[in-house]
C-alpha cells in the first residue's frame, strides 16, 4: 500500500501529521505500507508554520493519494481557496486518475477534489462548515465521519483524518492490521463510516 499525502502551503497541520503519522507506523509495524509527502510546487508550509519538504508529484506511483485541507475560511493567500484559484493542484490531481487509484480527502481537500471535477454525483463529506459549498460543486453530502465510495474515500474535519488512515488501513491490510496500529496509538477510531455496497466499488 503506497500512500502519497499531498502538501501546499498553508494546509492544516494535522490534516496532515495524523494520516502521516497512522501510515508510517504502519510501516515501521512491518504491515507494508509506505507513506510519503508529495507536491506540485516543492516545500510547503503548513498553517501552524512547520516547513515539509515534499517529493515530486508522481501519483502514477501511489495506490492511494490524500488530499488535506486547510485554509478555507481565511484569506491569508494559502490554503485550499488559493490552490483552487491557481489551479495546478486540482489539474493536477484531475490528470491523476486511473482504475487502481484512490483519491482521498480530510476536512476541506474535498473543495480540491471537488475544483478537480471529481465529487459530482458522488457520497463525499467535508468539515461541517463547508458541507453547503461540496454540495454545490455537485457532491452528494453523505453525514458520516468517514465515506468510501470506492476510488473516492473522503472524512470530515481535522482529527477525521486519523479514522480515514486507520480506514484504509483496514482496507488494504485488514482490520487486524489497523487494531495493532489504533492500539499502539491509543486512539479509539470514531464512527460512523458509510461505505458503499461492495457491487458498486468493485
Amino acid at each position: 500500500m503506497r500512500v502519497h499525502i499531498v502538501v501546499f502551503d498553508g494546509m492544516d497541520d494535522l490534516d496532515v501529521v495524523g494520516p502521516f503519522s497512522v501510515l508510517g507506523m504502519a510501516g515501521r509495524a512491518g504491515l507494508d505500507v509506505s507513506v510519503s509527502l508529495t507536491s506540485v510546487d516543492g516545500q510547503a508550509t503548513t498553517q501552524g508554520g512547520l516547513p515539509l519538504p515534499a517529493w515530486p508529484w508522481a501519483p502514477q506511483d501511489a495506490d492511494v493519494v490524500i488530499v488535506p485541507g486547510g485554509g478555507y475560511a481565511a484569506s491569508s493567500g494559502t490554503g485550499v481557496r488559493a490552490e483552487i484559484a491557481a489551479g495546478r493542484l486540482p489539474a493536477a490531481l484531475a490528470a491523476a486518475v486511473r482504475p487502481d487509484l484512490v483519491l482521498a480527502s480530510v476536512c476541506t481537500g474535498a473543495l480540491l477534489l471537488a475544483a478537480a471535477g471529481l465529487v459530482a454525483g458522488r457520497p463525499c463529506t467535508t468539515h461541517h462548515r463547508a458541507v453547503a459549498d461540496l454540495v454545490a460543486a455537485g457532491g452528494v453530502h453523505v453525514d458520516a465521519r468517514v465515506v468510501d465510495d470506492g476510488d473516492l474515500v473522503t472524512c470530515g474535519g481535522v482529527t477525521s483524518g486519523l479514522d480515514l488512515a486507520l480506514w484504509l488501513l483496514e482496507r488494504f491490510r485488514g482490520a487486524d492490521a489497523a487494531g495493532v496500529v489504533q492500539r499502539a496509538m491509543e486512539y479509539e477510531r470514531r464512527e460512523p463510516l458509510w461505505r458503499a455496497p461492495a457491487e458498486i466499488t468493485k
